[in-house]
């Protein structure tokens, strides 16, 4: 089938879009990939979205800036698709199935609750296709972590690369999370921690850009040990796997006093600290970290992963994946998944109490 997979991930930059070949247990072929960023204003309302979801308690009701925010998530989503097919000369007809995350602005798993604004209905009708969508509901309701949800696809993805395991795939969007293959196929996965939520959040509150080019601020910058360790004894790290976060989590504030670069030196430091705390919890070291996602491009928290971490430290781009497009990627094979009926999740990677199927098929 060809399957069109889009990510809208927590660091609110943009949505990715990736085309592939698949009948949701192997790759056929992968197609091209593309990305359509939200504007200054878009990103100023979903950051709204978030603290109107905080007392969210109906995962169907769109309080305060929700209804607006889910609006400018799903024309954000269409014109992504239209750009992307006329970008590339394919013709929707030719399009199966796309799966669509949407836009998480509540995930509170612990009281069966996980929020995705985006009208999966919606899109169908506007695109012409049919959309799966909601995928996180379904294993929340039976119990598990509902996320993350590309680990059930990263052994796809890697199937044909010779890697050695066991391998670690590690996502660092807005918040991180760890996919470990082992030499037998074992699968675990969780949430590490932040991942450039919180790096972002400071940047764009002080000064209005998006994300810390190259790491170039927190390369000047120096990490505050004692504050560091002050970020590290929050409970989550003590929380066994499997287990999933909200974007919002953390608290940034113990920073807040410091230079931008000294906090973004240790925001950086947090992030791989908590990642190094992760790799303690699983059952071997992997041989290999294949980093992708917007922290794959910085250079400094590259660096402080490969002190942190045993095993190599690499990027999804040098395997020959896309670290950009992995989880858009993964979308479109989980929408084929769903189709057919297959597990989205596993008891090792979100704690469901047996392999589930899930998301929600709407027709044009």
């Amino acid at each position: 089938m060809r399957a069109i997979g889009l990510m809208s991930g927590t660091s609110f930059d943009g949505v990715d879009v990736a085309l592939v070949e698949t009948d949701g247990e192997r790759i056929e072929r992968f197609g091209p990939t593309g990305y359509h960023p939200y504007d200054p204003p878009e990103r100023a309302v979903l950051a709204r979205a978030l603290g109107d979801a905080a007392g969210l308690t109906d995962r169907a009701a769109r309080p305060g800036a929700l209804a607006l925010a889910e609006a400018i998530v799903n024309g954000a989503h269409r014109l992504a698709v239209e750009s992307f097919l006329s970008g590339n000369d394919i013709a929707a007809s030719g399009i199966d199935v796309i799966g669509f995350h949407g836009q998480t602005v509540l995930h509170r798993p612990e009281a069966g609750l996980t929020v995705q604004i985006g009208d999966g209905p919606a899109l169908a009708r506007a695109l012409g296709r049919q959309v799966v969508y909601d995928f996180r509901a379904a294993d929340v309701a039976a119990g598990g972590q509902g996320a993350p949800l590309a680990p059930t696809i990263h052994p796809v993805l890697i199937r044909d690369l010779d890697l050695p395991r066991p391998v670690a795939v590690l996502n660092l969007g807005g918040v991180g999370n760890v996919t470990f293959i082992g030499a037998d196929g074992e699968l675990i996965a969780f949430d590490t921690g932040p991942a450039n939520a919180l790096m972002d959040d400071r940047l764009c509150r002080e000064t209005g850009q998006p994300y810390d080019s190259d790491g170039a601020i927190a390369a000047a910058g120096r990490v505050d040990e004692t504050i560091l360790d002050r970020l590290m004894a929050h409970p989550y790290f003590d929380a066994p796997p499997p287990k999933s976060l909200d974007r919002n989590a953390f608290d940034a504030r113990p920073t807040d006093a410091l230079a931008l670069a000294d906090a973004l030196a240790t925001l950086a430091a947090f992030t791989a600290r908590s990642v190094a705390s992760g790799a303690a919890r699983l059952p071997q070291p992997p041989k290999l970290w294949i980093v992708a996602g917007g922290g794959a491009k910085n250079p400094t928290l590259l660096a402080m992963l490969r002190r942190e971490l045993t095993g190599d430290v690499t990027t999804a781009d040098a395997v020959g994946l896309s670290g950009d497009a992995l989880e858009a990627q993964a979308f479109a094979v989980l929408a084929v998944r769903s189709l057919k009926g297959l597990p989205l999740t596993y008891p090792g990677t979100t704690g469901a109490p047996r392999p589930m199927t899930g998301g929600v098929l709407a027709r044009p």
